[in-house]
């Protein structure tokens, strides 16, 4: 198969589809790369590097696109790259469809197979291809935090680990999951004062046991998460619905309460986010201040580090670039359900349910 790897055109996007490691081994099952010039330049990659890998470098996107048939990236497709996909082709990258509704409808609109990182499964049920980025976030998310609540940022002035004599931050993370569980576990290490709020009671019992006394657990009501937001410093969102926006866990009412120069972190921003208050921001311009809090809400929150990312990413996806390169994209989704489950869009048609029913679409479920 030709696979093509496009540079990432998305503000400030550094990360890479495939790194040349991940090339060259592609090219060692058969296959054909073509790399774009300059794609992995954002985490010190030249195409001599790709070339090396056995890739051949083009010029231009539109000759990616053109000379390939699986596209694999990191980022959802801009409009310009949308215009260059055909029936053709096969798209493997992050979507975040659910809160990206002209992006679903020109996906459809190119008849292009679309598998989704974010909904690829695993015999537990967990998501292989979107952890290792909701471990970044997470751990992301209380570094961005503490720098935005020092006083020259426009915060509070608040130490998250305090002193002693002075009480350390509050830090409460919304969601017990994977990016929660990384933002806690940096946050212990900085000795702030950590509550993770979650629904699921035995999430809650695992993560008292993981944590000991390092944190406290509480049941995510709604009178829970008030008064979490109004006491806190940091405010984490780390809430995940698979393949469906975020639930607005956090009121415009609740944010009123706040303290002034408090920050809020929403890391489900990519899936529409979990604060009211919340719109998606850019690493060129990450915050913006509503009633006095700071809010933080970078769509792409893993491009800041992106050589980390980019390798992260791609121990992640490349058994399944391998296997979709390998069988072709039918035959790869019948010999694996949960690689199946990424599916989004099929040849003009939503194939996964939660995007559906978000965008208000049809579905029409793939029979492989």
């Amino acid at each position: 198969m030709r696979v093509g790897v496009p540079k990432e055109i998305k503000n400030h996007e550094y990360r890479v589809g495939l790194t040349p490691p991940s090339v060259a081994e592609l090219v060692a099952a058969g296959h054909e790369l073509i790399v774009e010039t300059n794609a992995g330049a954002g985490i010190d990659f030249t195409d001599a590097d790709y070339q090396a890998a056995g890739a051949r470098i083009v010029a231009t996107p539109a000759e990616v696109f053109a000379q390939s048939d699986m596209i694999v990236k990191v980022k959802e497709p801009q409009a310009q790259e949308i215009a260059l996909l055909e029936p053709r082709h096969l798209l493997f990258t992050y979507l975040h469809l659910a809160a990206d509704k002209p992006q679903a409808e020109g996906l459809m609109k190119s008849g292009a197979i679309c598998i989704a990182y974010e909904t690829v499964t695993s015999r537990s049920g967990a998501l292989p291809l979107l952890k290792p980025m909701s471990e970044v976030a997470g751990r992301m998310s209380v570094q961005v935090g503490a720098h935005y609540l020092e006083k020259e940022q426009g915060g509070r002035g608040v130490l998250l680990g305090g002193v002693p004599g002075v009480a350390p931050a509050k830090v409460a993370i919304l969601g017990g999951g994977v990016s929660g569980v990384n933002a806690a576990q940096m946050a212990v290490g900085m000795r702030a004062d950590v509550t993770i709020y979650d629904i699921n009671n035995d999430r809650l019992a695992e993560l008292d046991m993981f944590f000991s006394s390092q944190i406290k657990t509480a049941y995510a009501s709604k009178a829970a998460i008030a008064a979490a937001v109004k006491n806190a410093h940091l405010v984490i969102g780390a809430v995940l619905v698979p393949g469906a926006a975020a639930p607005k866990l956090v009121t415009r009412e609740m944010v009123k309460t706040m303290k002034r120069g408090s920050v809020m972190v929403d890391i489900a921003i990519d899936q529409g986010g979990c604060f009211e208050t919340s719109h998606a921001t850019t690493h060129q311009d990450p915050v913006f201040e509503v009633d006095g809090v700071i809010h933080y809400c970078v769509a792409n929150m893993p491009g800041a580090v992106a050589r980390t990312s980019a390798f992260a990413l791609n121990n992640a996806t490349l058994p399944f670039a391998l296997r979709l390169a390998n069988h072709g994209a039918e035959a790869a989704m019948k010999a694996d359900a949960h690689l199946a489950n990424g599916l989004n869009v099929y040849k003009g048609k939503i194939a996964y349910q939660a995007v559906a029913d978000d965008l208000d679409l049809a579905y029409e479920a793939w029979n492989g």
